[in-house]
């Protein structure tokens, strides 16, 4: 796994758990060992969340991510401290382990992410594509890119949403044709 993730032990039981927040309510996806999925349930585009098979639904599996995240619906948590195991290709999960580095209330675009990873501006296209499979939204904040010219583009949980983000990080409009989105 490429840090920040830690590798789940396979025999461990997959758990579910929903809980409610400020933009709707959430799936959480797992084990013992770490979050493998945080999808925004209802989200716009309609992509059902990839739930594991065999995973069974236990109350009170993820009482700690649940607690950071009203922590961060609150304003009272800028990061968190939770194990992740995102399931992807080495490329996904080197953008995802980039996105963990976002500042709070920050932002960056695509193509800096791919500078950040040695690759060329082309390569921008791929970044967006890993972005939008980020399969642990809000902790691995994927949110957090925007555009070039600084406005708000594609986000699984919709456009809607992102804004609410940002607007609870206190992140500034990059770009003041888009400030009706903040």
């Amino acid at each position: 796994m490429i840090a920040p993730f830690v590798a789940v032990h396979p025999g461990r039981p997959c758990c579910l758990e929903r809980v409610e927040s400020p933009i709707g309510e959430l799936l959480l996806t797992g084990s013992d060992d770490a979050l493998t999925g945080l999808y925004m349930l209802a989200a716009a585009g309609g992509r059902p969340p990839r739930t594991p098979p065999g995973a069974r639904r236990v109350p009170g599996a993820f009482t700690r991510v649940a607690a950071q995240l009203r922590a961060y619906f609150a304003g009272e948590r800028h990061e968190f401290d939770v194990p992740l195991s995102p399931g992807g290709s080495p490329f996904q999960l080197a953008v995802w382990s980039a996105l963990t580095r976002i500042p709070y209330g920050t932002t960056t675009s695509y193509g800096a992410i791919a500078r950040q990873l040695g690759k060329s501006p082309a390569a921008s296209r791929a970044v967006g594509a890993a972005n939008g499979q980020n399969p642990i939204a809000v902790i691995i904040p994927c949110h957090r890119v925007i555009g070039a010219d600084g406005g708000l583009t594609g986000y699984g949980g919709g456009l809607e949403r992102k804004g609410l983000l940002l607007r609870l990080e206190g992140a500034a409009a990059v770009s003041p044709q888009h400030a009706t989105l903040w």
